[in-house]
């Protein structure tokens, strides 16, 4: 069945609203409309001419609102001639520079800078009109863009940064005479050199000659005169009346001046006083000479064959770090004005009861033997006994003769004398030595130690007892010995006129040494060498150096201990080289013999039966060589012989 045609469809309800939400609509339109009427008339009428730039814009300063974009070039552009040659005033703190923009390369691009600036009044009728409408009222500051030399820029900048920049000084405390006084410090300026080149580049593209402020960075100093108030009452405290040291019943009164010497006022960053400083430096170390002692080891005295023990010393020394803290509390100080000189005492390397434990008691062994020669020789004998006197041996230490004494030099005082160089006796420096290192190794062998290294001369010689000779050669021939006794080992050496003595000094343990030595046996005759000299008649001989033949021998050492006990079984084989003989054979022609004329004689000068003959002079009686010694190869030819002296 249909429903009447007056029943409202279903979903609607009846009445006027829908009508008035219609209404409102339409009304709401007509206001947008009419708005954006208003606004697009709005700015047709500011819209101007779009040959014009929009007032209220400013190009570097330069107002050219209004005029075309050539006339606004133009004017920028003579003004910016006019002002080429006009310099910039600049500042950074109590400093002034004037820079031209001719003198950096500044260049300008007015033209982009117009451009620039229609374009903030550009566009379609009401939107330039609404642009332009802004710019009216809130204005625009345009910087032209601007090119300028980068190095020129840079080195001007760079310049200014040398007289600005400084570090900042902190307060300290300073004399003036003997009163204490507080210098103030000043901030740390620096430039800051990249805003800086952006200020200095703007400034020589604008118009504007007024001064010009560079950006500067202040750094406060660490230190202010505020912080050292405690420092400077406590200086002047220290300097109001003399101090004094004082060690046992010795007293060093420090006046006025000199407690200005000591004292290390604030400074760089402290603020502390204290006692320091060169002057202090200088003060106690000439203190210390009047205070200090060495210490002295303990030694040992050699009587006969006893050893006695010379008591150790300890060392006295002024603690200068802990006697300036007492001498700052002194100064610091209204009443007491003493302060205790601290010292410390020193140990010496080698105490008594250290020594006494070393159990050097007595001698062990010892040798001498005669020497004599030329006066380096004997200077160079002396000097390397020194040398190894007083050599101490630990136990189960080993003895070098070459570490003890060191390369034998001219800078030590060694001389040139008598030496075996490639087996002959030649003049080298430090000739002697072997005197000492014979020695040295005949005492350790009668000590019964053991011998680590032993090297036999090149040369036999015959004052050194058989077989039981040492060389050295620094440094690749040494004397070593090994102390294999259970207690230190003193080495000591006396030099007389004509004798050297070793003697190795320790704890006698009555070791027993029994020796074997085989005779010296010749194993090949020394050659001879003849020279030809021109000087000596044919015939006449001068023996310029005597030769031996080579030969070699051994000993054999035992050595027991107090029990019997055999310690030690060596046997020492030394090869001699032979040595050649020199003499000078000569060569001189003999003269021939003269002829005397015959003379006839007067009858009567000549008796009767008298004759006379031509004579000649006679020889010189030819004196035989001496009979070769044995083993010597055949003797010269014969004639005169002599011996060079």
């Amino acid at each position: 069945m249909r429903a009447p045609a007056s029943q409202a469809p279903a979903g609607r309800r009846p009445g006027r609203p829908g009508r008035g939400r219609s209404s409102l609509r339409r009304w709401l339109l007509v206001g947008i409309t009419a708005v954006m009427a208003c606004g697009v008339l709005l700015g047709l009428a500011f819209a101007g001419s779009p040959a014009t730039l929009p007032e209220g814009v400013r190009i570097a300063g330069v107002d050219v609102g209004g005029l075309s974009a050539t006339a606004a070039r133009r004017q920028l552009e003579r003004r910016s001639a006019s002002l080429g040659r006009v310099p910039v005033t600049f500042v950074a703190g109590t400093h002034r520079w004037s820079v031209t923009p001719r003198s950096l390369g500044v260049e300008v691009d007015w033209a982009a800078a117009v451009e620039a600036a229609h374009r903030q009044g550009g566009g379609f009728g009401p939107v330039r009109g609404f642009r332009r409408l802004q710019t009216r009222f809130f204005g625009a500051e345009l910087a032209p863009p601007t090119r300028i030399w980068d190095g020129a820029l840079v080195y001007t900048v760079k310049r200014m940064a040398k007289v600005v920049d400084r570090r900042p000084q902190n307060a300290s405390v300073q004399l003036r005479g003997l009163t204490p006084v507080i210098a103030g410090g000043s901030p740390g300026l620096a430039l800051e050199r990249d805003a800086a080149e952006l200020v200095v580049a703007r400034a020589l593209a604008s118009f504007s000659r007024r001064i010009v402020g560079l950006p500067v960075r202040v750094t406060a100093a660490e230190v202010r005169a505020a912080n050292l108030r405690p420092a400077l009452r406590q200086a002047k405290r220290a300097l109001s009346a003399p101090v004094r040291l004082r060690l046992g019943t010795t007293r060093w009164r420090l006046p006025r001046w000199r407690i200005a010497e000591l004292l290390s006022l604030p400074r760089a960053g402290s603020q502390e006083l204290s006692v320091g400083g060169a002057g202090a430096d200088r003060y106690f170390r000439r203190l210390s000479t009047t205070v200090e002692q060495e210490p002295e080891e303990a030694s040992f005295v050699v009587s006969g064959s006893t050893v006695s023990v010379l008591p150790s010393r300890p060392g006295l020394g002024v603690d200068v770090p802990a006697t300036r803290r007492r001498l700052l509390a002194a100064l610091r100080s209204r009443s007491d004005r003493e302060a205790r000189l601290v010292v410390r005492t020193t140990a010496p390397a080698r105490t008594t009861a250290g020594a006494k434990r070393m159990g050097i008691t007595g001698l062990v062994g010892g040798y001498t033997t005669e020497y004599g020669g030329e006066p380096n020789r004997l200077h160079n004998v002396r000097l390397v006994a020194e040398l190894i006197d007083g050599a101490l041996v630990a136990p189960g230490a080993t003895f070098s003769f070459n570490e003890t004494t060191g390369e034998r030099t001219a800078e030590k005082g060694f001389l040139e004398a008598p030496v075996i160089i490639n087996g002959e006796l030649q003049t080298g420096l430090g000739g002697g030595i072997c005197q000492v290192s014979t020695t040295v190794f005949n005492a350790a062998y009668e000590a019964g130690l053991e011998i680590a290294t032993r090297t036999n001369h090149a040369l036999y010689i015959s004052h050194y007892p058989l077989g039981r000779d040492a060389t050295v050669n620094y440094p690749d021939l040494d004397l070593r010995f090994r102390n294999d006794t259970s207690s230190w080992l003193l080495l000591r050496t006396f030099v007389g006129d004509s004798a050297l003595t070793v003697n190795l000094y320790g704890s006698p343990a009555g070791r027993r040494v029994e020796t074997e030595a085989a005779p010296l046996v010749e194993r090949a005759a020394a050659p001879v060498q003849r020279i030809a000299d021109k000087g000596l008649l044919v015939g006449e001989q001068v023996l310029v150096q005597g030769g031996q033949p080579a030969r070699s021998t051994s000993v054999r050492r035992r050595v027991y201990d107090a029990g019997g006990t055999l310690l030690h079984d060596t046997t020492w084989s030394s090869y001699y080289r032979s040595e050649r003989a020199i003499v000078r054979v000569g060569s001189k022609p003999k003269p021939k013999p003269k002829v005397v004329p015959e003379v006839k004689p007067k009858p009567s000068d000549t008796p009767a039966g008298s004759t006379t003959t031509a004579t000649t002079e006679p020889d010189k009686a030819a004196v035989p060589p001496p009979p070769p010694a044995a083993g010597d190869t055949a003797p010269p030819p014969p004639g005169p012989l002599s011996v060079q002296p």
